[in-house]
């Protein structure tokens, strides 16, 4: 098979990884190694970084089975590839700055024609007094002047998906480089041509693509992958129970039995290699994974 590039998985390290998050790093390393890619890691610690939260969520990724290639990217050590960015859309005119609160935000009137949600271009066309004066009051987020109200990617599991794009923020009041702009810089630096995530991700996909073709990067292909929901139907999460492996372990629970079950809930066969061999992107449920987190304990 003649490789394609790469595909990745970049969680935040704000803590353990809870077994939703497994799933979807097991999906992303089957379709990259599939396709005959390569398989990166990179750390998205910009914003939510907690202290020895890498380190236990590499541990519990190995514990799995995934392995990747290279060394591990941290966002913290990449912030000259996002200043060169932000530079090159400003030279292009593509910038602008922004002084509205969050509040100002959700109480200003929605521009003409614009789509529900989107940003309503308060700061779009101040003039430099103007501009002077909020300075005056508060530090300026950039957002990019978008040339486009909303914009088209194809996905392999949701097909065509069309979604807004806005004046988003490239980069916070606080100088923290925004997610959106991050994710394009560093899949288009990183050579990753495939994205695989969590369908929660999905309306972030055409403001991405939007952004990566001004910057004159390579669109991914995306698969956007169906989330593991508790039995109310929320988004899993840690406080459901016993959802990571290291909760799963002290309950006798192991790496391998924890693999074999994510696999299974999504049609593979129990180890990682058989499931690679069997994998196909068709076969895939389109629906979430409901669990009842006491499943994973009584299923020793």
């Amino acid at each position: 098979m003649t490789p394609r590039g790469a595909g990745r998985f970049a969680p935040s390290p704000s803590g353990e990884l809870h077994v939703g998050n497994l799933r979807t790093a097991l999906l992303a390393w089957l379709f990259a190694r599939s396709t005959g890619r390569r398989f990166l890691m990179r750390i998205e610690d910009l914003d939510r970084a907690r202290a020895g939260a890498e380190e236990v969520q590499l541990r519990d990724l190995a514990a799995v089975g995934l392995d990747w290639d290279g060394e591990v990217v941290r966002q913290t050590e990449r912030g000259a590839l996002y200043d060169d960015a932000i530079a090159r859309l400003t030279d292009a005119g593509l910038t602008y700055e922004c002084y509205c609160t969050r509040r100002e935000i959700q109480e200003a009137p929605s521009a003409p024609h614009a789509p529900q949600g989107a940003y309503p271009g308060t700061c779009r066309d101040l003039t430099e007094g103007q501009r002077a004066r909020r300075r005056a009051e508060r530090p300026a987020a950039v957002r990019l002047r978008a040339g486009v109200t909303e914009w088209a990617v194809t996905d392999a599991l949701h097909g065509r998906y069309a979604g807004l794009v806005d004046d988003f923020v490239l980069r916070r009041n606080d100088g923290v480089v925004a997610y959106n702009l991050a994710v394009v810089v560093d899949d288009a630096a990183q050579g990753i041509d495939q994205v695989v995530r969590g369908d929660d991700l999905l309306s972030s996909a055409p403001r991405q693509a939007y952004l990566a073709g001004l910057l004159g990067a390579h669109v991914p292909e995306y698969a956007h992958v169906p989330l593991v929901l508790n039995p109310a139907g929320r988004r899993l999460a840690k406080r459901d129970g016993a959802v990571t492996l290291g909760a799963l372990a002290a309950a006798g629970v192991s790496a391998e039995r924890v693999t074999g079950l994510l696999l299974a809930s999504v049609g593979l066969p129990a180890s990682l290699p058989e499931a690679l061999a069997a994998f196909t992107t068709d076969a895939l449920p389109r629906d979430p994974w409901v669990l009842d987190p006491g499943e994973l304990t009584s299923r020793r």
